[in-house]
């Protein structure tokens, strides 16, 4: 019984709440596609208008190539990230910018300092730490679980 409960209080020291996250950016192609539709079947209700001198429908809502991402404002300094570098992942606290480098150190190594050039950063791959409520969630019921279980074996 003792090896169980040491083996549960050790794994839960282990998770936490806090995972790394890539924010995806908003997809407005979808919108659009949904809004024209709307507005093409408002258009065929309504009267017929002249057409345009080149004769070819406009589609105000075509879908646009994606924004580049700009490495320089994702990283903000005292932000706590994992970036890809030439295919090698880093967690890393950003310290500051220097023209077009990125200087960090590791998250548990403030010693240590890192260099990377803003192109050898993948923009894609750049995940920020945030609080994770459906982790936190599951930990609380396991939790109340356990302490259930708990307060069962004493009174049997």
């Amino acid at each position: 019984m003792r090896k169980n409960l040491y083996l549960i209080i050790i794994s839960f020291s282990l998770v936490s709440c806090y995972t790394y996250q890539v924010k995806k950016p908003v997809d407005t192609a979808i919108d659009n596609n949904q809004e024209f539709k709307k507005s093409a079947v408002i258009a065929n209700n309504a009267p017929t208008q002249p057409n345009n001198m080149t004769g070819a429908p406009q589609n105000p809502y075509s879908p646009q190539t994606p924004v580049p991402v700009n490495v320089q404002e994702k990283l903000t300094p005292k932000k706590n990230v994992r970036i890809d570098v030439d295919g090698k992942t880093y967690k890393v606290i950003v310290d500051r910018w220097e023209s077009d480098s990125l200087v960090a150190h590791p998250v548990h190594n403030p010693k240590k300092i890192l260099k990377f050039h803003k192109n050898q950063i993948n923009g894609e791959k750049i995940a920020e730490k945030r609080f994770s409520q459906p982790i936190a969630d599951i930990i609380t019921v396991v939790v109340y679980a356990g302490i259930g279980v708990l307060i069962y074996s004493l009174i049997r």
